[in-house]
């Protein structure tokens, strides 16, 4: 059957066009050639046009064939399917989708010459079309034997060549027409092969042969033990094979005993194969020719170009033909004077001419140029895994390339030095009951691989390829790529993201993976998107294998919903909260929530918190808004591991007046703070107790400071060189932008903290390209970076737009970042929220530089929206008594109390370091002796706690020597616990977020390292247990008297303090350390084993519960809950289990 042509596409005004000037696009590119690599630098080219930003490209291409381009090298398919879209590279669709006049094609019209005087291409049908630069894909033809010309072979019927559909649709209609009992493939080679099995499969044919003049087939990838490998598996297939065979000549019947009358083939006179050596016939009804392809060069005559001496279109390493603005890529072109049948090479050559005529002449490093390209394959062929890579002959003495570690060592070099000795050496392996071959050659150290190749067994080529061509030093011995352990398929982990797995295209695995990131969710999809196994179809399994990998990471299947309480994403609820006009948490729970009367939980109160200030930017320390933000914002500082917070004024573009700097220093010094520089240009004071805060900050906010946000999740810095302020290199002001941009988006929160830098020059001092935006000042303007982060997992900020205006870069900004703030999920850096966005860092640019979407206008005024809102935090506070309560340490006394002693280091103080070995703690009332009295104890007033009809509140009490934190829950009434987390001892959950589990138990969250307390009192109930099981709180019974005071149910003061006591939990310096630094001799400490604190001018010593009442205790609770009593330890090395309630050596309580 003869495919119906498709896609003809003929256009009056095309031919008509008089010059490229009257067109829509300043530039046309006409390309002759509709084969793989001609469509494929059609892609290349206008999609870096458009990436690019210059859309001056205009694409006309004229093919041939009257089918759009196909896959050639899954021909045998056909066979099968018998319908060419189905082997179609792209679908009739995509050659329309493009802009009017972007691309335009023609099927089915030969292109008769080319004018490159005129700058004219001519076709069969009359065409003439201009060009600016035409690039000449036209492809080979199949090479005929000596002994056959043109003229023969066209007059001799059953004979066939295996090159694209016209001949295969010949073949098939041949086999159908006339009973073939055998039919034979000339040329056991690549091409050879899959001919074979296309007779093999026509059900028409009763017996394929091939004949082989070598005495193993695919001679030019695999020597002859890997050659006789496949040998045997094609003939185990019904394949008749004959090597060592010569063709003297054809034998063809003549007209007068044909039926047709015609001249047809009968057989073959094979060389030495009769009796004493002389030729021989062998009977056959047809045949097919694969031996080679000879390069379509016949333009070149019409068109006065050079042709190399073994054929091909002679190029240049830019691809230049010998006429001006002429190109020749794949098989048409001889480069260094050979020309290659596969399909990598001419993508490659792809790649370098669309990159050359778009980006090239804008690149910092001009124009590309080709190098001899890999002829690595990987083919599945009548069945048998077969590939080769690198300098697979290089044991024969070929080389292509110098050796790693030799320059001296070039094309066509033995490879040996000048004493004989070999300078490479080959690992064999064969295992004839699997049939699996391997050869794998490594320089004579072994440091290095050089080639291979493999029959049977390919898992490894992909690894090989890329280590191969990077000349990478092993960091293995050569056997263990042969007998090192084996895994079922190839899952690809241990490959590096710019790893090939693609060769016909030139696919790697990041590819791969970045498509998943992007939202590619079927390998349909990744095929679409990067043509992978769109070519010889070998890389398939890898590349399954790898995009289910990537699936699996990217946790395409898991709910992205915010927490158990919202059914819903964070960018979904960002909109609804938006679009609902909701102000506050509880009439967002109670509106959107799961369960209406929920708290929710410690990951969705800030996250809902994150947005309404998104989407307000109200004062933060209102009641209403202050309780579902983190620690951190509640107390305009970033809490730190000993409880104390850090100061960090805004420093905009890292400019400071030398009176700020002095006022920075009084106030470092009077309060012994720790003085730091960051690495966003600022300076951090460290270890402020939170009732020192407001103080502070009055000093700096009267000096001229405003909060620097380091606390929030919001604009940190915009790092910034001195530009053409002071520098001789500078060609931008990046101190007044970086000061313009960080007064622009200050206190705007967002998913999470977003950094920028602003450089004046290429040098990049500012570090731009690692931040989430970042701007370089260019001659022309600035170019603008997105999507850049340092820290954990660094990634370089890509380039959305070039040498933009100052305005207009920073719109380009406003819509990125509220773009970002819309979509972005809970905690997500612009980093990873590109990498996760639909069609990646090109969808973005289409979306905020292009307007894809129509939306830039809205984000636009989004944007002015909050930054209309703006106010200093720290100002709000610091004028208002009022909102300074909420920085008291305790609020039923002005005492303050220390949580770490201070060490002394390179002239500053810091807290004391956490114990290296400490043991996980956990607390229970059942410490507490038995016979102890509990009592109803008044430790505040309700009032004291600020309490809101719709937000928790929490204050800290002092009892004695403990920390009480107490919590008013509106509509369910007072929580009481210790104050202390017992995982680092640091005295802080009064100020973590409170919330309730999947089961409604509520808990307080430690704003240190999130581990949660189950705050119920009742025992049956989990009270104080912890999500780590290795801790627990202790918690109290509150509730408040009719006078408004807040009780809460107790034991002793004395008693309490020996459990929990601020001076015993304290941070402190090792003994022997403290001794010495306080005077005393090293080897001596004093009162070993108190804990000791300071009341009223005497020294109290503070123990725990003796050890006989905490056995009591423990052995209670082995009885409530079933367990048996262990066995007597008698071993003396053993570790101690730790109790909160060890008593100190010596102790003066006991019960």
């Amino acid at each position: 059957m003869v495919p119906v042509p498709t896609g003809v596409h003929y256009d009056d005004n095309v031919a008509a066009a008089p010059s490229s000037t009257d067109k829509k696009y300043p530039k046309r590119c006409v390309v002759v050639g509709l084969g793989m690599v001609g469509i494929a630098f059609c892609e290349k080219l206008l999609k870096m046009d458009i990436d690019g930003g210059r859309d001056e490209w205009e694409v006309v291409v004229v093919g041939e064939e009257p089918h759009i381009a196909y896959n050639r090298v899954g021909l045998t398919q056909y066979f099968t399917s018998r319908d060419p879209e189905a082997l179609y590279l792209n679908p009739l669709s995509w050659y329309t989708s493009h802009a009017p006049g972007k691309l335009q094609y023609h099927t089915a019209d030969p292109v008769t010459s080319i004018s490159h005087e005129a700058k004219e291409v001519r076709t069969s049908k009359g065409l003439t079309l201009k060009y600016d630069v035409c690039v000449l894909a036209t492809g080979s033809d199949a090479a005929l034997p000596p002994y056959v010309s043109q003229q023969r072979f066209h007059a001799t019927a059953g004979t066939f060549v295996y090159r694209n559909l016209a001949d295969l649709d010949a073949m098939i209609a041949y086999s159908e027409e006339h009973k073939v009992k055998r039919a034979a493939v000339i040329g056991g080679g690549l091409l050879g092969l899959e001919a074979a099995k296309a007779l093999f499969d026509l059900e028409t044919v009763e017996q394929a042969v091939i004949i082989e003049r070598n005495q193993w087939v695919l001679s030019r990838q695999l020597d002859g033990e890997g050659g006789r490998m496949v040998l045997d598996k094609v003939r185990a297939l019904g394949v008749e094979v004959v090597t060592q065979a010569r063709v003297r000549d054809l034998i063809v019947g003549s007209q007068q005993e044909d039926d047709e009358g015609k001249e047809r083939i009968k057989g073959l006179l094979l060389e030495g194969k009769g009796e004493d050596g002389a030729d021989a016939p062998y009977e056959l009804d047809m045949l097919v020719f694969a031996v080679g392809i000879k390069a379509r060069d016949n333009l070149a005559t019409q068109s006065n170009l050079k042709v190399a001496p073994r054929g091909g279109f002679d190029i240049s390493d830019r691809l230049e033909t010998s006429a001006k603005d002429v190109y020749a890529i794949g098989e048409c072109a001889s480069f260094k004077g050979e020309t290659w049948g596969l399909i990598a090479p001419g993508v490659e050559m792809a790649d370098v001419l669309a990159f050359n005529l778009t980006e090239g002449p804008h690149h910092a490093s001009g124009l590309r140029s080709m190098t001899y390209p890999d002829l690595s394959c990987k083919l599945k062929l009548m069945g048998v895994d077969v590939a080769s890579f690198g300098d697979f002959f290089a044991d024969r003495g070929k080389l292509t390339k110098s050796l790693p570690g030799n320059r001296k060592t070039g094309t066509g070099a033995h490879a040996k030095v000048p004493d004989g000795a070999p300078v490479v050496k080959a690992l064999t392996y064969r295992d004839p009951f699997s049939d699996v071959y391997k050869k794998y050659i490594f320089t004579a150290d072994g440091k290095h691989v050089v080639g291979g190749m493999m029959v049977g067994d390919v898992k490894d080529y992909v690894k090989l390829v890329g280590i191969c061509n990077k000349g990478k030093e092993l960091e293995v011995p050569p056997a263990q790529f042969i007998l090192g352990s084996q895994k079922e398929g190839e899952e690809g982990d241990d490959l590096d993201d710019d790893t090939q797995i693609c060769s016909c295209h030139n696919v790697t695995k990041g590819q791969v993976v970045d498509q998943v990131k992007q939202g590619c969710r079927s390998f349909g999809d990744i095929k679409s998107c990067t043509k992978l196994g769109t070519g010889c179809g070998g890389c398939v399994p890898l590349g399954t294998s790898i995009f289910n990998k990537a699936m699996t990471d990217a946790g395409a299947e898991i709910s992205n919903n915010l927490c158990p309480h919202f059914k819903y994403s964070r960018p979904d609820m960002y909109m609804i909260i938006k679009h609902r006009k909701l102000q506050d948490f509880t009439t967002t729970m109670q509106e959107v929530g799961v369960k209406p009367d929920s708290l929710g939980c410690d990951v969705c109160r800030p996250a809902v918190g994150s947005i309404l200030s998104s989407l307000n930017n109200q004062f933060i320390m209102k009641p209403s808004q202050r309780q579902t933000q983190d620690t951190n914002d509640r107390y305009l500082a970033n809490i730190q591991r000993d409880g104390t917070y850090s100061v960090v004024p805004r420093l905009p573009a890292g400019e400071v007046t030398p009176f700020q700097l002095k006022v920075l220093g009084e106030v470092a010094t009077e309060f012994n703070l720790y003085s730091k520089i960051t690495g966003g240009q600022r300076i951090d004071l460290f270890g402020a107790r939170k009732h020192q805060l407001p103080a502070i900050w009055t000093r700096l906010v009267d000096a001229g400071f405003e909060s620097g946000h380091a606390y929030g999740k919001a604009l940190r810095t915009v790092k910034s060189c001195v530009g053409t302020t002071w520098c001789r290199f500078g060609v931008g002001d990046s101190v007044g932008l970086a000061a313009e941009l960080e007064g622009r988006y200050k206190s705007i929160r967002a998913p999470h903290k977003f950094k920028s830098g602003v450089s004046g020059c290429v040098r990049e001092c500012a570090e731009a390209q690692s931040k989430d935006f970042g701007l370089i000042a260019t001659t022309k303007g600035w170019n603008v970076f997105v999507a850049g982060n340092g820290g954990a997992k660094p990634r370089h900020a890509e380039l959305i737009a070039e040498d933009v205006p100052r305005a207009l870069a920073i719109k380009i900004i406003d819509r990125f970042l509220i773009l970002y703030i819309r979509n972005a999920d809970k905690l997500q850096r612009t980093a990873r929220w590109v990498e996760t966005l639909p069609g990646g860092i090109n969808e973005l640019k289409d979306i905020i530089v292009k307007d894809k979407l129509g939306i830039c206008k809205d984000l636009e005024d989004e944007m002015d929206s909050l930054v209309g809102k703006y106010h200093c935090e720290w100002t709000e506070v610091v004028r208002n008594p009022e909102r300074q309560k909420a920085f008291k340490q305790f609020i039923n006394t002005e005492e303050t109390q220390v949580h770490s002693e201070r060490i002394e280091q390179r002239n500053q103080s810091r807290p004391a370091d956490w114990p290296a070995d400490a043991t996980p703690l956990k607390f229970s009332v059942r410490d507490i002796a038995a016979n102890e009295p509990w009592e109803w104890r008044p430790v505040a007033k309700v009032a004291d706690l600020d309490p809101q009809p719709d937000a928790p509140t929490s204050a800290v009490v002092k009892y004695g020597d403990t920390q009480i934190a107490i919590w008013n829950i509106p509509n369910r009434g007072l929580r009481a616990s210790q104050n202390m987390c017992p995982h680092r001892r640091a005295f802080v959950l009064a100020d973590g977020l409170i919330g309730e589990d999947d089961s409604g138990k509520e808990f307080i969250s430690c704003p240190l390292h999130k581990r949660r307390f189950n705050l119920d009192h009742k025992e049956e109930n989990d009270a104080g247990k912890c999500n780590d099981a290795d801790y627990s709180i202790m918690t109290f019974e509150a509730r408040q008297e009719e006078d408004g005071t807040v009780s809460l149910k107790l034991p002793s003061s004395e008693s309490l303090d020996a459990l929990l006591s601020t001076t015993k939990w304290m941070l402190r310096k090792a003994r022997e350390e403290s001794h010495i630094l306080s005077g005393g001799q090293p080897g001596q400490t004093d009162t070993e084993g108190y804990a000791m604190t300071e009341k009223h001018g005497q020294i109290v010593e503070i123990a725990g519960p003796t050890e006989a009442v905490q056995e009591e205790s423990r052995k209670l609770d082995r009885e409530r809950r079933g367990i048996p009593e262990p066995a007597q330890d008698t071993s003396k090395g053993g570790a101690k289990k730790a109790s909160c309630a060890d008593a100190a050596p010596g102790s003066k309580l006991d019960w």
